[in-house]
């Protein structure tokens, strides 16, 4: 590889946990030099709603790094302050839309590391998306950004394969990591000048990944269980899956199955939504196509916990309705 003439002027910006390896591994590249980190304001969080740093914030501090946390990234103040940092490249990962007088600030533009196999999931929930559809493939992808969102030119894409266990959690974890890896791949690229810049293609059949509502998680029994199932892991374990039990208290769902049981589909099996216990080893629920297995809950004010403890404490009763 041929060294650039002088490090590499990079501005981070990001805000979750998802973003903060991607920054430790630009800093552990000689030939670039994070001039600053732009980031979330802190929020209220927690019960005693104390102010919060973002994780990225932090791993900024931990650093020494300057820190910008601009509450209107219009703002000319900002974007005055963010100039004077004179950076060659933005790198941006889990972060807020920027208008376009920042993205196209840098000389050699603005890159972002998104959570799919772009042009499928654009949007903000892309790792949820692919869960929910049942995929057995995603990857993450770094690009340039341009004026819609997730469209711009494709630099890089790595693969990772989605396993039957994987839920939100896990995937995120895996993610998280080759995004890291593929944005110091990507930074090298474009420091030697050798970074790819490859439009995307259109296709009718791409699907989106928009921000996850509370009501997404909602479980509709008239759904096949395989669709609920798949819904459970991609919102496991956060923002998690519910429904509501016969006497109307709320149950948080982790972990569901489809029961493999022949008998247990088709419209003998019971009404939709019908419950079915023994009150000590399962819980499931009849859906459109077979039963629900739920494996993993919460219910409301309680602990999250398998289904065995959880119908140790429960009437049984409760799902007669």
């Amino acid at each position: 590889m041929i060294n650039p003439v002088s490090p590499l002027r990079i501005v981070f910006m990001g805000t979750p946990e998802f973003a903060v390896p991607t920054l430790e591994s630009l800093l552990s590249w000689d030939e670039c030099q994070v001039v600053a980190v732009v980031t979330a304001p802190d929020k209220p969080a927690g019960r005693g709603r104390q102010l919060a740093e973002s994780a990225v914030k932090q791993a900024a501090v931990k650093h020494g790094l300057p820190v910008l946390q601009p509450t209107n990234l219009k703002s000319l103040e900002f974007q005055d302050e963010l100039r004077s940092y004179a950076a060659d490249l933005q790198v941006v990962v889990a972060f807020r839309m920027l208008p376009e007088a920042v993205w196209n600030m840098p000389p050699r533009g603005s890159i972002n590391i998104h959570a799919s196999l772009l042009p499928q999931y654009r949007g903000a929930a892309p790792i949820n998306w692919a869960l929910i559809h049942g995929e057995t493939k995603t990857g993450v992808t770094s690009f340039f950004l341009r004026h819609e969102i997730d469209t711009g030119d494709l630099i890089f894409q790595d693969a990772v394969p989605i396993t039957p266990d994987d839920d939100f959690g896990t995937l995120y974890e895996k993610l998280k990591t080759t995004g890291a890896a593929l944005a110091l791949r990507t930074v090298q690229a474009i420091a030697t000048g050798t970074a790819p810049s490859l439009p995307q293609m259109e296709s009718a059949t791409l699907r989106s990944a928009p921000k996850i509502q509370k009501e997404t998680g909602r479980l509709d029994f008239t759904q096949p269980a395989t669709t609920l199932a798949n819904l459970v892991r991609g919102l496991s374990p956060i923002p998690t899956a519910f429904t509501q039990l016969p006497d109307n208290r709320t149950l948080k769902v982790f972990k569901a199955q489809p029961f493999d049981d022949e008998e247990a589909s088709g419209p003998d099996s019971g009404n939709v939504g019908s419950w079915h216990t023994d009150g000590r080893t399962y819980l499931r629920v009849q859906t459109a196509n077979g039963l629900l297995d739920l494996l993993d809950v919460q219910l409301e004010g309680k602990k999250r916990m398998p289904i065995a403890d959880f119908l140790r404490g429960i009437n049984a009763a409760v799902f007669a309705g």
